[in-house]
């Protein structure tokens, strides 16, 4: 794997392989001085002899194409926006599976529920959890409670002190 880096560092090392091929050392020694494998020095020597200059050229590296296209991701941005009950869940909360799901019922593409979430991630949103609160709760009882009782229970900022 290639170290991670500007494109001129990269280049650097790959004219230093070739610099050091020219003082006739060996692959191995090469690769033991610029930390890399040895394959890679004789890949760069090899199109260093074909192309020269330009076969040291650091080329993009892709990665895999997206299963998904912008549009897609766009539309599916969409259909989160109208909430999962418009599609038949039970309940106002998308969960990685269900996003997974989503994305196979609407674009016929199969994710992971693990990679929907990095996905989502991508795509900016964030993981959120609703907040566990009894349907009783009274905001005002207990803000009056933590305005009186609650700070003649707490602790003073020195430590225990009697009340």
């Amino acid at each position: 794997m290639r170290p991670k880096g500007p494109a001129e560092v990269i280049l650097a090392r790959r004219r230093k392989a070739i610099e050091l091929l020219k003082q006739h050392l060996s692959l191995n020694e090469i690769a033991r001085r610029i930390e890399c494998n040895a394959s890679s020095v004789m890949r760069w020597r090899d199109r260093w002899n074909d192309q020269g200059e330009e076969g040291l050229r650091v080329l993009a590296s892709p990665g895999r194409p997206p299963r998904l296209t912008r549009r897609q991701k766009d539309q599916l941005l969409r259909y989160l926006l109208k909430g999962p009950l418009e599609f038949g869940w039970k309940t106002d909360v998308w969960t990685t599976r269900r996003i997974s799901t989503l994305i196979e019922r609407k674009f016929r593409v199969r994710y992971h529920f693990t990679h929907a979430g990095r996905l989502m991630h991508a795509l900016g949103w964030s993981p959120q959890k609703p907040e566990r609160r009894a349907l009783e709760r009274n905001e005002a009882a207990i803000q009056k409670w933590k305005e009186t009782t609650w700070k003649k229970v707490k602790k003073t900022p020195r430590g225990w002190a009697p009340t």
